[in-house]
């Protein structure tokens, strides 16, 4: 196991590493030049103090200045690509770059990346974190309960909601939910993630985030419950049928036993990635929750920031998206593993 994940994480570095490098060359053809429009911002402060026929001499040496200061001074992309991992020098012969914790600088918000994504990482983990604990421990017994009570009237109405909740827009949902329990019933606050202008600690601060998060939650596993029971349920269905649970029955073992030792196993192993990819799904950002309830996370900080041609927070979504997307699947796999012993690991 040691070596296999050894082996898994080489992987993921040089994948790693081969993405974020045609994603830095993609980047590199977008029509932004940091050092040119600061050079330009700062010869226009300087403007008055310049005599015109040394503008265009200062604009060079401005530009100059910047290229060097951003790194951005060659042509060469292998170069400028291990700048900003912070493997090769700046012109100043130190390294600044992601390795050594620099991400870039928002356009926008005028401050470091690192600034500007981390609320938004955490509360998109919040949120995907509470969803997918009560999307499983809904999920879960619902699919067993509706397989084994095939047909009965609890099965017929438990597909029916989910085939409703499936069938509905996410949108529609959104608005239903806070017209009724934020507009109607006033339970819960309709947008943000904690009370305005609070500074909570401890308890209090789980108090109040859980308070402001339940709404969105309570919508987003709505949805999660819609898709996934179905397909609970139909694995769980495919499970009982196999033959080593016909025979466990044939061994005189108790139906709860039968269930969760035999079936339920069998069943688990096509929803493992569903799981998993879920989360980390939710992590990456969901834009329409986010839109609708007012959250900033990671979809919606996306989406402001291709609106506002803002690169490099734009880049280092990206990063974490492939990061993201590729930690997800080593996850699944170490899963296959612990939850069928027939899933060899291969050396």
């Amino acid at each position: 196991m040691g070596r296999y994940i050894a082996k898994r994480c080489l992987y993921i570095l040089a994948v790693f590493a081969l993405l974020t490098f045609l994603l830095f060359s993609l980047y590199r053809l977008m029509p932004a030049n940091r050092a040119y429009t600061d050079a330009r911002n700062e010869l226009q402060s300087l403007k008055n103090s310049i005599p015109a026929a040394e503008r265009e001499t200062k604009f060079e040496e401005l530009y100059l200045k910047y290229q060097r200061m951003y790194g951005t001074d060659t042509d060469d992309t292998v170069i400028l690509y291990l700048r900003w991992l912070g493997l090769y020098p700046f012109y100043d012969g130190k390294c600044n770059g992601v390795f050594q914790g620099n991400f870039g600088h928002s356009y926008e918000y005028n401050a470091p990346v690192v600034q500007i994504i981390g609320p938004a990482l955490r509360n998109s983990m919040i949120i995907g974190a509470v969803a997918e604990i009560f999307i499983l421990a809904i999920t879960i017994p619902l699919g067993i309960l509706c397989a084994v009570k095939r047909g009965s009237r609890l099965d017929r109405g438990i597909q029916t909601f989910s085939l409703i909740g499936f069938s509905t827009p996410s949108f529609i949902t959104y608005i239903m939910f806070i017209l009724l329990f934020a507009s109607i019933l006033r339970w819960f606050p309709v947008s943000g993630m904690k009370t305005p202008g609070s500074d909570y600690h401890g308890w209090m601060w789980v108090k109040d985030t859980l308070h402001y998060i339940s709404l969105p939650v309570i919508a987003l596993v709505f949805g999660g419950l819609a898709s996934i029971l179905r397909i609970t349920r139909a694995s769980m269905l495919d499970a009982l049928s196999l033959d080593c649970v016909r025979t466990a029955r044939a061994k005189g073992l108790s139906s709860k036993k039968v269930i969760l030792s035999h079936a339920w196993r069998n069943a688990l192993i096509p929803l493992v990635s569903i799981f998993v990819g879920g989360f980390f799904g939710i992590i990456g950002g969901a834009i329409m929750l986010e839109r609708m309830f007012g959250i900033k996370g990671m979809g919606l900080m996306f989406l402001d920031s291709i609106s506002k041609a803002d690169y490099d927070v734009i880049m280092f979504i990206e990063v974490i998206y492939v990061f993201i997307g590729l930690v997800s699947n080593l996850i699944t796999d170490l899963c296959y593993g612990l939850v069928d012993p027939r899933v060899r690991i291969s050396k």
